[in-house]
């Protein structure tokens, strides 16, 4: 799965990751203590919906382009208020023109004594975050690669934080990177919260990822996932998950919340599912695994 996120910006795992991190944000920012957010693969902050690229695959219009205009459920507005809200001071609240990448969402989202390291190894892309975010102290800018920019950045000074694991998955073995590197994290931030996404598309190799995190001895690990496509014949992408590892307290209702109609807002291939679980951690309740009509092998 080879790409720059320049194609991709905007999409339905876009959608979900950026909700889902808007809300940890935003949950954790109801304690007066300021917190640090870092991002390992940045990517360039903001997208142009009708850059070259953002037309070539048109994937927004899937994504981020349901969402816009549309009438949402009360309870679904609310979860989803954060994110919505910068989507609209960046894009534009009729007619989107840019999307919000993950730093300019959470910059966005900062309160004046939060801090903010965004991490991006391609050297264009990194040069233009920091001519982007030259003139905000709370900001820091490195270029180093995203695996090893986690054991210059943590623990964060404040000793409260939110650390996303996003690579752009162009090797093999990722999601095998992804597990090694919520355990460092966790041992050099044991409180943080860390949010890790990956790509749906090889499904034995993302269930065997969750059996590994299962077992991995942590605690409250949560996952989140969304299918928009049934399974496909052969390795295809079909939707997108989190893991979510000492998520803030509430966050599993607003996830209740917008998972279902995010789920058949942006189905494309017949009906979508989504799923809100604990894999470990937490003794789940019934209420805290839905999924829509489809199976989730």
């Amino acid at each position: 799965m080879n790409y720059r996120h320049a194609y991709h910006a905007g999409n339905f795992a876009d959608v979900v990751k950026h909700a889902t991190l808007a809300a940890v944000v935003d949950l954790m920012q109801r304690k007066e203590t300021p917190l640090r957010f870092i991002d390992t693969h940045a990517g360039v902050g903001v997208y142009d919906l009708h850059s070259e690229a953002a037309e070539k695959t048109g994937e927004w219009r899937n994504g981020i382009g349901r969402l816009v205009g549309a009438v949402l459920p009360p309870e679904v507005a609310d979860a989803m208020a954060p994110y919505l809200r910068v989507v609209h001071e960046v894009g534009g609240k009729r007619k989107l023109v840019r999307y919000p990448g993950s730093p300019e969402l959470v910059r966005r989202l900062l309160r004046g004594d939060d801090r903010m390291v965004v991490n991006e190894l391609h050297a264009e892309d990194a040069a233009e975050l920091a001519r982007r975010y030259a003139r905000d102290p709370r900001v820091k800018v490195l270029s180093l690669d995203g695996w090893t920019a986690l054991k210059a950045v943590l623990p964060p000074k404040e000793r409260r934080g939110v650390t996303l694991i996003d690579p752009p998955f162009e090797e093999p073995g990722e999601l095998d990177r992804l597990a090694v590197a919520l355990s460092d994290a966790h041992r050099r931030f044991a409180t943080g919260t860390v949010m890790l996404w990956y790509p749906i598309k090889d499904l034995a190799a993302v269930a065997a990822f969750e059996r590994r995190l299962a077992g991995s001895g942590l605690e409250k690990i949560l996952l989140v996932e969304i299918r928009v496509r049934p399974r496909q014949p052969v390795p295809a992408l079909v939707g997108a998950g989190l893991v979510v590892h000492n998520p803030p307290f509430g966050l599993v209702p607003r996830l209740e919340a917008m998972m279902p109609f995010l789920a058949a807002r942006l189905a494309l291939d017949g009906p979508g599912s989504w799923r809100v679980e604990w894999l470990a951690g937490e003794r789940p309740k019934a209420t805290d695994r839905r999924s829509g009509p489809m199976s989730h092998d």
